[in-house]
Order: structure tokens, then sequence, then C-alpha cells
């Protein structure tokens, strides 16, 4: 019953901290900021949890190494 209560706790400290780096890097976008930067280490936190969180930044990778391969294209 401890492990999970430890479990638990560790997932809520990752989900807190998670989401107000990413909340403070969707902030950037609009703001002075590196956003680029803030945003991915949100979702890596995240990730380190949750599923959905991964799948986001797998995409987002896989985006930015479109990018550099082909440049920008929808």
């Amino acid at each position: 019953m401890l492990i999970k209560t430890i479990r638990q706790f560790k997932k809520i400290i990752v989900a807190v901290a998670g989401f107000t780096i990413l909340l403070i890097g969707i902030i950037m976008i609009v703001t002075p900021g590196p956003a680029s930067l803030v945003i991915p280490l949100g979702l890596t936190i995240l990730a380190s949890e949750f599923l959905w969180a991964k799948k986001i930044l797998e995409k987002l990778k896989e985006k930015v190494q479109q990018i550099r391969n082909n440049g920008y294209k929808n």
C-alpha cells in the first residue's frame, strides 16, 4: 500500500511540475522567452509518467527532424 501511495505522489508531482513548465512555455509564445525550449522540456517531464505526452513529444521530434531535412512543409 505504501508503494502505491508513493507512486501516486510521484505522478502528482510530475504532473504539477510538467504542466507548470508547459504553461510557462505556452505563455512564452506571446511574451519574450525561449518557448521552443521550454515547451519540449515540459512535455519531456510529463512523458516520464503519461503516455499521451510521450506521443505528442514523439510527433514533435518527427516534425523537427522533417523540418531539418526538407524545410517546413505542412
